[in-house]
């Protein structure tokens, strides 16, 4: 290792350097120590030469040339020379092998840590693999599940009790506004009705700034000791063997009520489907049918004592939540912005709301970022001109022109406390879809396209699909309409499944195609048999005769290939 402990050491050399003046014809000698190999700046150190030894300035571009070239050969020697003594060590055997390895590695090492960021996993990042573990070790689920579901009825008593407060605020103003009206221009005016309203509104908005100031306030609190209870319970249980007491310990005390695991189907009716994809790298998928309401998917349900009803889909959602088996939905909206103040888009927001968001972002939060990001997308999308070349040019200019989003596009938010989903992809729709006129054209089909090419890319391998397109029963929806959407969404969504394939990626194992609550068995029925006239379906081979009916099969085959061969000779 001497040959290795002596690499990079350095070593003087004299520089040395004559010149004449103009009046005395003899000439000046100097010589100046530099250590090689040089780190400096040569120009530099000519400077310093100069005004350290008193030498004229007319010699400087000549010393700065010299001294160049003296270093430039000196540190040529050097290296030269440590080569030679490397080589000379190995050929004598002085130094092994693994010593230089060692000596290589560390200096990589460090030269490597030295440009490197040094900042170690953020908190989030810290968070996630420690509830992966915690979900992952037996009994620690259950109390998982008691503490959400504790925190849950805690947000939900807040809520109830905003809606009674609300409720009673809004029936005596509306006594309050009934009497005024029914005394205009006898003990009341219009100004006097005007004033009434604008003071009914700054009472409501009062309210509701209140309790939304105490329900923020509480998940707040619940998120932080949520998390603080996930690391600690790790922690202990890396020096202990199983997991403490979840009800003594946990950040909420006591579990009121608890939960039960139920036995009973979130779906009225299901019927599933093996299916093979492709026509030489086949690719197998599960197809699933099934008659529910959209809702039911997403929330918890309570039963009459306000314990809470869990189903087994909840189990496997909390354990997918930081996987590659991730679980998406899509869920049509029929407004172009991202408010949801009506309809469907209402209904989920508040179940959303309804429990603590202790992974995410709330949902609130999540949509004002979706906003700023807008702005960008309407931007791009102006700029790259049309956004499909399927779409009219009608249409085109029109989604061109928009500043808001436009029917087929798609945001994403993501939730941790639904019940069987973990991604729920938005798309906007318009009346269009209640034609029976759409074609694979139609902007939403295009935005199931790119749904499903999302779904590939970022590990969702189960997605939930609404065959119809809506989520309501109409009576528009005849059986002939039924079934020409379902045979339309069926093929697409097949052809869209081809070309994720063969884009790579995760796979779709598991595609649900959702019709809505109250279709007719007879209807359910038509839709489930055109499965398998559309995909190819996987079906056993069923032999029902006894085994010397099947040696005397084997036989027969075997005489009539002979008979073959002799014939062909």
């Amino acid at each position: 290792m001497n040959g290795m402990n002596d690499y990079g050491k350095k070593h003087q050399e004299t520089f040395r350097y004559t010149f004449s003046t103009l009046n005395i014809p003899e000439t000046y000698k100097i010589e100046v120590p530099i250590d090689i190999p040089f780190e400096g700046c040569i120009n530099e150190l000519s400077h310093r030469i100069i005004n350290g030894l008193n030498l004229p300035l007319y010699v400087i571009e000549e010393l700065h040339d010299e001294l160049e070239k003296f270093i430039d050969k000196c540190s040529v020697d050097f290296y030269d020379r440590q080569t030679v003594d490397a080589i000379d060590c190995i050929k004598n055997e002085t130094i092994e092998i693994e010593d230089i390895v060692k000596y290589w590695e560390k200096a990589f090492k460090d030269e490597t840590f030295s440009f490197a960021d040094n900042k170690g996993p953020s908190n989030n990042q810290l968070f996630a693999t420690t509830f992966h573990k915690l979900a992952h070790s037996g009994p620690s689920l259950d109390a998982i599940l008691h503490i959400e579901y504790g925190y849950a009825q805690a947000v939900q008593d807040i809520m109830n009790r905003k809606s009674r407060q609300v409720l009673t605020v809004t029936t005596a103003q509306t006594k309050e506004m009934n009497y005024a009206m029914d005394g205009l221009n006898n003990y009341s005016t219009e100004d006097d009705i005007n004033a009434l309203a604008l003071k009914h509104f700054d009472d409501q908005t009062l309210i509701q700034g209140k309790w939304n100031s105490r329900l923020d306030t509480l998940k707040q609190e619940q998120r932080a000791g949520y998390r603080e209870w996930v690391m600690k319970t790790v922690e202990e249980m890396q020096g202990v063997d199983g997991l403490y007491s979840p009800i003594g310990n946990s950040p909420i005390g006591t579990v009121k009520n608890g939960f039960i695991i139920s036995n009973m189907s979130l779906y009225d009716m299901e019927e599933s489907f093996t299916i093979h994809l492709g026509s030489q790298m086949k690719s197998t998928h599960n197809i699933r049918i099934m008659s529910a309401d959209t809702l039911n998917l997403l929330k918890l349900t309570l039963d009459e004592n306000g314990t809470v009803v869990h189903h087994p889909q909840r189990l496997q959602t909390v354990l997918e939540l930081y996987s590659q088996d991730l679980k998406g939905l899509v869920l049509f909206i029929d407004t172009n912005n991202l408010d949801f103040y009506s309809g469907l888009g209402k209904e989920f927001f508040d179940i959303c709301e309804g429990s603590t968001e202790f992974h995410f972002n709330s949902l609130q939060d999540q949509l004002e970022i979706i906003k700023l990001d807008l702005k960008v997308a309407v931007e791009n999308r102006k700029s790259k001109g049309p956004v499909s070349n399927f779409l009219s040019p009608e249409l085109q200019a029109r989604r061109n022109k928009s500043k808001l989003l436009q029917c087929g596009d798609v945001y994403i938010t993501k939730h941790s406390n639904l019940a069987s989903v973990h991604l729920v992809f938005h798309m906007v729709i318009d009346d269009s879809l209640k034609s029976g006129d759409i074609n694979s054209r139609h902007p939403v089909i295009l935005g199931l396209r790119n749904i499903l090419k999302a779904a590939c890319s970022y590990d969702i391998t189960m997605i939930t699909i609404p065959l119809f397109l809506t989520h309501e029963m109409t009576e528009d929806m005849t059986v002939p309409w039924c079934q020409k959407r379902a045979e339309l969404v069926l093929k697409c969504v097949k052809g869209f499944m081809i070309e994720s394939v063969s884009l790579g990626g995760s796979e779709l194992k598991t595609i649900q195609f959702l019709v809505p609550q109250g279709i007719s068995e007879e209807v359910f029925g038509i839709l489930a048999t055109m499965v398998p006239t559309i995909f190819r379906v996987s079906t056993p081979l069923v032999f029902n005769s006894s085994e010397p009916e099947i040696k005397s099969k084997v036989k027969n085959k075997k005489s009539t290939k002979n008979k073959r061969n002799s014939t062909s000779k």
